[in-house]
């Protein structure tokens, strides 16, 4: 009985080895990707790379085996039982895109990996701790945008070869082409935006005019970067209103960068006293004032007299912080400490008009009337 079944299983083997090699082909690829992954986790180190990667592609990489091990049996039957070419299309293209699937996730994972090294996915959100990251956020910003720029270039590769193995876009195209350039300076046109943005995204990566959570001035607003994707910034102002300006954008025109080089910054307070004020006094206060300040970097806390009229003195107080976080809490602190200091110790010496009116013939400054005139 037994014998009879596997002689029977032979022949039919035998006389139909397509078939039976796309069902035996079907039955393990399951079974025989699990090993591979199994057995190639096993031969990687805990701390590299690999685990990661598997991680992060271990879905797309099941998609590609079960299309490839598809795509095989097609190509099997295809000689005796004659499958359909749209079939095979749909195999192709889906083949493309799990291809494409593929490749973003291992270059996510690329940039992931990077970034972990370096200290970490996210960076802290506290603007007091802009001057003690600042190579970690150049890393975080390098992996995050040449990680996105490559994700499209994946995609549109992907994309195109899709486009491509249709035969009526592909015929489409070449006679489009072959019309006197028309569908190149179309395209052209139509991707300049794109490759503009994807140009500029390469820069940024590379010379770093911007980083995340930097701190800049952008059309006169003061933020931070909050995130730099493939195409555009996110730049959060500081009442927490968010611009969205292109990558291209900070290629094309001027900024300022607070934190490029250094997080410390120097602020300047001005007051107005009258000509009768002894500098020194604000020196000594100054000092005093900025001794107490837990934003103050010991660096610079200087007072000059800037300006002068017919009227007052402009006093100008220089300090120095940490960051510009911390640089404008101690500006306001140290304008109320020093405002609160002259009303209290020097009260006389606050800014005034002085007017002097003419005497009479017995040396006597007649008072005026309610009309301005005198009496």
């Amino acid at each position: 009985m037994h014998e009879d079944i596997v002689n029977r299983a032979a022949a039919w083997i035998g006389a139909h080895a397509p078939e039976s090699a796309a069902i035996a082909l079907t039955l393990l690829a399951l079974p025989a990707f699990a090993l591979i992954a199994r057995l190639v986790l096993r031969a990687l180190r805990s701390g590299s790379v690999g685990p990661l990667l598997w991680m992060r592609s271990r879905r797309a990489l099941v998609a590609v085996w079960i299309l490839l091990v598809l795509r095989l049996d097609m190509v099997l039957l295809h000689a005796r039982h004659g499958v359909p070419d749209w079939l095979l299309l749909i195999l192709q293209l889906a083949l493309i895109a799990s291809l494409t699937w593929l490749g973003t996730r291992v270059v996510q994972a690329g940039g992931e990996a990077v970034t972990l090294r370096r200290g970490g996915l996210d960076l802290p959100d506290d603007p007091r701790l802009l001057d003690t990251n600042l190579q970690a956020r150049g890393a975080l910003t390098r992996a995050r945008v040449l990680t996105r720029v490559m994700n499209l270039l994946v995609v549109l590769i992907g994309l195109g070869l899709a486009l491509m193995s249709i035969p009526g876009v592909r015929q489409i195209g070449t006679s489009l082409l072959a019309s006197a350039g028309i569908a190149g300076v179309v395209v052209g046109f139509a991707a300049r935006p794109v490759l503009s943005n994807l140009l500029a995204g390469l820069q940024i990566a590379l010379t770093e005019p911007i980083r995340i959570n930097d701190v800049l001035i952008v059309q006169g607003e003061w933020g931070r970067v909050e995130e730099i994707t493939g195409t555009y910034v996110v730049f959060r102002i500081w009442d927490d209103r968010r611009l969205i300006l292109p990558l291209q954008w900070f290629i094309e025109h001027p900024f300022e960068n607070w934190t490029r080089t250094s997080a410390s910054l120097l602020v300047t307070v001005f007051l107005w006293v009258d000509y009768g004020m002894p500098v020194q006094a604000l020196r000594d206060e100054l000092k005093r004032v900025c001794a107490s300040d837990p934003d103050w970097d010991g660096r610079h806390a200087l007072v000059h007299v800037t300006e002068s009229n017919d009227q007052a003195l402009q006093v100008r107080l220089l300090m120095s912080a940490a960051n510009s976080a911390r640089a404008w809490e101690l500006r306001c602190r140290v304008r109320e400490a020093m405002v609160s200091y002259l009303q209290r110790e020097w009260p006389q010496h606050l800014p005034r008009r002085r007017l002097r009116w003419p005497s009479n013939e017995h040396g006597e400054a007649p008072a005026p009337d309610l009309a301005g005139q005198t009496r």
